[in-house]
């Protein structure tokens, strides 16, 4: 299997000091997830937890919600034409009566580690598809102090990039503020992927009682990925796009953006924000 990190030789420029060393630098190979043996969707991630990511890619595509209904999740043997094993070809092989939906025919899944899933169907789609539909009752609610504390979290939990700098991250915690759980990949839909994945095999799904941080911007798909687990509150330290902010508003999902210290924007779901009094 594909080790997390790799060593390459670099040229270093300091102050007009040159020098030759080792960099470490996170790896990246693809990886083809298979369903019931039929190549289904390939991906550019790094190497670990490959069957958790299988299955929350899965998740968020609306083809399983529960993890009865997955199985078995094996690396293929003899993945190339020599017969090796090359660790990268994943096959999900889902329980008998689980219908596969005929998703190939609605978008291209081809995954980059930068932009995610392309060409991806519309909010329809998403809404349709998803069995977790946000239902916290009684809602989630998280005060402005909780959320400034959450990055530092992350990035404390965050173990490759210290060596690297070159990963993204997505953590699960609780309303309290407790972390339960972290992933790194140098996609950060494959860091929620395999949060998700994690938590249906753990029989934690939905995730009706967590609240979602990502180290990066929130795009239309990590916040589809929240709805489709059930998620109520997504949190990013960068910036939404548009359609992340449509599908939150439509969903019921509370969707902040540049979570940075004590500031932030909310751009929907803003009931799960406890102000304090006096603030409008």
């Amino acid at each position: 299997m594909g080790r997390v990190t790799e060593r390459r030789r670099t040229l270093r420029i300091r102050d007009g000091a040159v020098s030759s060393r080792a960099d470490t630098l996170v790896a990246e190979e693809p990886l083809e997830i298979r369903l019931n043996g039929k190549p289904l969707a390939i991906t550019m991630r790094t190497p670990g937890d490959d069957f958790a990511l299988a299955a929350g890619f899965l998740v968020s595509e609306g083809v399983i919600a529960e993890g009865g209904e997955v199985q078995s999740i094996v690396y293929c043997a003899g993945a190339t034409a020599d017969g090796v094993n090359t660790y990268n070809v994943v096959d999900v092989k889902l329980a008998p009566g689980v219908v596969v939906p005929d998703i190939t025919l609605e978008r291209n899944v081809y995954t980059t580690s930068s932009c995610g899933l392309c060409g991806k169907a519309s909010l329809d789609a998403v809404r349709t598809t998803t069995r977790h539909p946000v239902g916290d009752t009684p809602p989630v609610r998280v005060t402005p102090e909780l959320l400034s504390a959450l990055p530092d979290r992350l990035r404390g939990a965050q173990k490759v990039f210290d060596r690297t700098g070159g990963l993204h991250a997505a953590a699960l915690f609780s309303e309290e503020g407790e972390l339960l759980d972290v992933r790194e990949d140098v996609g950060r839909h494959n860091a929620v992927d395999k949060l998700v994945g994690r938590a249906l095999t753990d029989g934690r799904l939905p995730l009706s009682r967590a609240v979602l941080l990502v180290s990066g911007r929130a795009s239309f798909e990590l916040a589809q990925k929240a709805v489709m687990a059930g998620i109520p509150a997504l949190a990013a330290v960068s910036a939404p796009s548009s359609l992340a902010v449509d599908l939150a508003a439509e969903s019921g999902l509370t969707l902040v953006g540049f979570l940075r210290g004590p500031s932030m924007n909310v751009y929907a779901g803003e009931h799960r924000i406890a102000l304090g009094a006096g603030v409008h």
